[in-house]
């Protein structure tokens, strides 16, 4: 078929270019093909409150995407996947990492299908600022710094300003998936957010409660200067927001229960920043987020995960971005649900290149 050769051609024509570019195939009048991503090197020197200082570099956050738009029998159908180098995670001295799928999902109209962004994530990320620690985007929101930012499955249903989800649950045991409601207020570069979530957790004596929280957002552009500010609060949402019973949420049961008494824990946490572009190629942010647990395990000692972030990012040509973050948290924050440390206690130096095509 005509279709299918042209298809074909262009993936030819994608693989063999070595041009730094947005590739875009339209193949007809109502269908569109697009391959883009990013390439990124950083490189960060860990001074952490214990232990020696290091030095890691990496090109594993580099990304690489494919997306498919057409109009079909009058319905917009989209289709999009996106991998980065991430998997591998126990192999930090080896260079040969393997892909790990970040995105894969179905667009039908006003329906989300697939793996992609949780509903905490859609009702916070937008309103905060620009950081560049992979590790704690979010930290002080109901997104916050937990791994479940990407749940295995989800639907959304958005219209307008308004976004339902139903996710794949964070307790694996769960009768019924983890639901988040959010309404968007949009008007003159300011946006605002109010957001639900409810999901079913475990209270590890065999029965299992309804854990509930609310957050609100909000972005303010004030000419080159935006400002955030997001707070929340609630039962259940440790898992999402990164810090719980256990100090830095892993597995769910030990993150919004306490151990203890079986009861469910409260979370609140709050995030503020500000980011000022200082020419057309320069721009700076200073981020400060903090998640607190009304109860914590004994052998924590602080009930509260704290970060600071400070970055400026120059535009060098167009696409490409050389940037530094100095950062400092409180406590070790999650790499993923197995308990895996991503950062520990103290400073990071981040130096980054990025080139987006």
């Amino acid at each position: 078929m005509v279709f299918k050769k042209k298809i074909g051609i262009a993936l030819l024509m994608i693989s063999a270019a070595s041009q730094a570019a947005a590739f875009e195939i339209i193949t007809d009048k109502d269908t569109k093909f697009s391959f883009g991503g990013y390439i990124k090197a950083e490189g960060i020197i860990n001074k952490p409150d214990q232990g020696n200082r290091t030095f890691e570099a990496s090109m594993r956050q580099s990304r690489l995407n494919f997306a498919m738009d057409t109009i079909t029998q009058d319905h917009k159908l989209k289709a999009f996947m996106e991998i980065d180098f991430w998997d591998d995670l126990d192999k930090d001295d080896d260079a040969s990492f393997a892909p790990r799928l970040r995105h894969a999902y179905l667009e039908i109209d006003k329906v989300t299908l697939g793996q992609t962004w949780s509903g905490q994530f859609f009702a916070t990320a937008p309103m905060d600022v620009e950081i560049l620690n992979m590790f704690g985007l979010g930290a002080g929101t109901l997104a916050g710094t937990g791994a479940t930012v990407r749940p295995n499955l989800l639907v959304h249903y958005k219209h307008e300003g308004l976004r339902l989800t139903a996710q794949d649950p964070a307790w694996s045991e769960a009768a019924y998936p983890d639901m988040v409601a959010s309404y968007t207020y949009r008007v003159s570069g300011h946006a605002f957010n109010l957001a639900v979530t409810g999901r079913e957790v475990n209270t590890v004596n065999g029965e299992s409660k309804l854990g509930a929280a609310v957050s609100l957002a909000n972005k303010i552009q004030l000419g080159n200067t935006h400002l955030a500010f997001s707070a929340f609060t609630g039962q259940g949402a440790g898992v999402y927001a990164g810090w719980g019973y256990k100090g830095a949420a892993g597995a769910n049961q030990s993150t919004d229960v306490n151990q203890a008494t079986g009861k469910l824990i409260t979370t609140t946490g709050f995030s503020t920043g500000i980011t000022q572009k200082f020419t057309t190629n320069l721009r700076g942010t200073l981020r400060y987020g903090q998640v607190k647990s009304n109860h914590v395990e004994a052998r924590i000692t602080n009930d509260t995960f704290k970060m600071v972030n400070a970055n400026l990012i120059y535009t060098y040509l167009t696409g490409l971005e050389f940037g530094i973050e100095w950062r400092d948290q409180n406590a070790q924050n999650m790499r993923n649900t197995s308990g895996s440390a991503a950062r520990l206690k103290g400073q990071q130096v981040e130096l980054m290149a990025r080139y987006t095509f």
